[in-house]
């Protein structure tokens, strides 16, 4: 096509697109370029402008590695990641949230009662729930991948003072489908800003908090996967998530409770001397289609 312009290069763009392509990779391709077009048209986009965009997305990969994904953060705090998550979400199971940049494959076995705190100052929390499906019964052999932040605020992953799978674990529960496992009360952090995300999120005036939050993938065979957080009440930054991740089912109340209370068949039972804080969290999956 030797006449193209500025009206119609979208078409001669979706012209040149063969008929044999799949027809979902065909929409999905043709609405992203009339959508690229048309932002550029709307905004009468400039070279610089242009050019800016480009090194955007050449800074990611410049610092894109198997601990730092900076592309799904750039995802997570233009609120594309959690714009997926609800599109997808099913209304009769729990809502789903972001996955983040910073989980780790392959966490070790946590049993029931499991202990992810260990030598970690701060105060200790007592996670439990059941996994259960649609109808309320619970999902014997459910799979629970557990992850969050260190006391200090970083991951795993961030930190070289913290062993590869500090603060995860995957969990199996048994036949009445119920979890149960201690850790440190998450704390609130920021995400990365040395990066391109980091730019962003100043050109817009926005601040990096992150309100505080335990990660879980539940995952049981013939139910939708579900990637999801939980978050206390109490949190500063709870309407104000810089990655958008916060659902009202998935805000929790963390209860204090003495020690005297902390029950027993759990791997630290009769080692709590302190008060303890409790949050009961049931895990709703939606059956595969």
């Amino acid at each position: 096509m030797r006449t193209v312009t500025k009206d119609n290069i979208t078409d001669v763009f979706m012209g040149y697109v063969s008929k044999d392509t799949d027809p979902r990779t065909r929409e999905i391709i043709g609405s992203l370029v009339q959508h690229l077009h048309d932002f550029a048209r709307e905004t009468k986009l400039t070279h610089e402008e242009w050019r800016a965009g480009i090194a955007f997305l050449e800074g990611c990969a410049a610092i894109e590695t198997e601990d730092r994904h900076e592309f799904v953060l750039a995802s997570d705090v233009l609120g594309m990641s959690s714009l997926i998550d609800m599109i997808n979400s099913s209304e009769d199971a729990t809502s789903s949230s972001v996955l983040g940049p910073f989980h780790v494959s392959g966490a070790p076995p946590l049993a029931y009662g499991g202990d992810m705190k260990r030598h970690y100052g701060g105060p200790m929390l007592l996670a439990e729930g059941v996994i259960k499906d649609t109808a309320g019964n619970p999902i014997a052999g459910a799979q629970i991948d557990i992850w969050q932040t260190a006391p200090n605020g970083l991951y795993a992953s961030q930190d070289q003072e913290q062993d590869t799978y500090s603060f995860h674990g995957l969990m199996t529960v048994g036949e009445d489908g119920k979890y149960a496992f201690t850790t440190v009360k998450p704390v609130e952090y920021t995400v990365p800003s040395d990066g391109p995300v980091g730019d962003i999120l100043r050109a817009c005036g926005r601040h990096p908090w992150r309100p505080s939050h335990l990660h879980y993938i539940v995952t049981a065979p013939g139910f939708q996967p579900l990637v999801t957080e939980i978050f206390p009440d109490d949190d500063p930054y709870l309407d104000q998530d810089t990655v958008f991740g916060v659902r009202n089912d998935l805000v929790m109340t963390y209860v204090e409770k003495p020690a005297s209370e902390f029950p027993e068949g759990m791997e630290v039972s009769g080692k709590v001397t302190e008060n303890f804080l409790q949050v009961t969290f049931d895990v709703t999956l939606a059956p595969k289609a």
